[in-house]
């Protein structure tokens, strides 16, 4: 299934049922009113949501309407709990590298990941609004699961069952704000401004053979001013979606609708390119001895968006512009 949130003036909005090809949609409003009761009680309303999902792609579906991205806000417009990990090795090895740190102790062997917020999210048409250019205004592009409630100890066997949805997110990340934090020990909070979203979540059956060891495997196409950017694959993940949700599930319950990322999409192979610019600055870093590429100015575009293997849309793009503030994107 793919799922979207309508944005009816609402803080949570209305729960949108939309075509496997992102092109009509369909309320779901009178079946369970939001993605997050949705997760909540995804046992008693899938069956529900599947069968209206099967009409609407059959043009069976009673009230269907054209689906315009421009009308949704972020699939779960706030969460709980978010949750980002970085699980592709690659991206940190080279920022070691090239900032000559030290390497994290047992990185292999255990995930590494930071509590971020979730009462913000932006949806995938939305200007992101920021205060300066100097704070090194970054885009990063990701894959997350929503899981339902998760029972502390959970294995990562165990936590494949409870990975109810997909995404795909542009996790923004104010780069110059971000090294004092990461000394304190105490995580990011100025760093990570709000999250966007791709238009739709996806239930793991949509990607087919694509979803595999609780991976996504399949490239994240990113342009960036419309211009190629990189577009690196999921697949390289160090640690499946099943391991850190086991990770979080350690000493604590996750509730229903948690939100947990996959960080920086990041493939070893540079000429796949980058899904944020520090990862570029890194690499020109080790290669030239400086970085050449600024970070994001106002006005700059962000588009990302991750395709099935046959080339069939699946979360639909993420297109956005950053802005000062409440100033808009002409």
């Amino acid at each position: 299934m793919k799922l979207a949130t309508l944005n009816d003036g609402s803080r949570d909005g209305r729960l949108l049922l939309v075509s496997r090809d992102l092109a009509r949609a369909v309320s779901a409003a009178d079946l369970v009113p939001t993605l997050q009761a949705a997760i909540e009680h995804w046992q008693n309303v899938e069956h529900g949501l599947r069968r209206r999902y099967d009409a609407l792609n059959r043009g069976e579906a009673q009230d269907a309407f054209d689906f315009d991205p421009g009308q949704v806000m972020a699939p779960l417009p706030r969460a709980w709990q978010w949750l980002d990990g970085s699980c592709f090795l690659s991206h940190s090895e080279l920022m070691q590298r090239a900032f000559n740190l030290d390497p994290i102790e047992g990185v292999e062997h255990t995930p590494l990941m930071y509590q971020g917020a979730g009462d913000d999210f932006l949806g995938p048409r939305q200007d992101i609004p920021l205060p300066s250019e100097a704070h090194g205004i970054d885009f990063e592009g990701e894959f997350a699961v929503l899981v339902d409630a998760v029972p502390m100890g959970c294995t990562a066997e165990q936590a494949r069952q409870h990975i109810r949805l997909l995404v795909q997110v542009n996790d923004v990340s104010l780069r110059a704000l971000a090294p004092r934090e990461m000394r304190t020990g105490f995580g990011f909070v100025q760093a990570k401004s709000s999250s966007s979203f791709a238009p739709v979540a996806v239930t793991p059956d949509e990607l087919g053979a694509s979803w595999c060891d609780a991976r996504v495997h399949l490239p994240l196409q990113v342009e960036w001013n419309g211009e190629w950017f990189g577009h690196p694959h999921g697949g390289a993940m160090h640690f499946g979606f099943d391991q850190l949700i086991a990770h979080a599930a350690l000493t604590r319950r996750l509730s229903a609708g948690t939100l947990i990322g996959s960080g920086t999409v990041s493939n070893r192979d540079r000429s796949v390119g980058s899904a944020c610019i520090s990862e570029r600055r890194a690499i020109e870093m080790i290669e030239h001895g400086a970085p050449r590429t600024g970070f994001m100015r106002f006005g700059d575009r962000i588009r990302m968006e991750a395709r099935c293997a046959d080339g069939s849309p699946l979360f639909g793009a993420l297109d956005q512009c950053v802005v000062q503030e409440a100033t808009l994107c002409e």
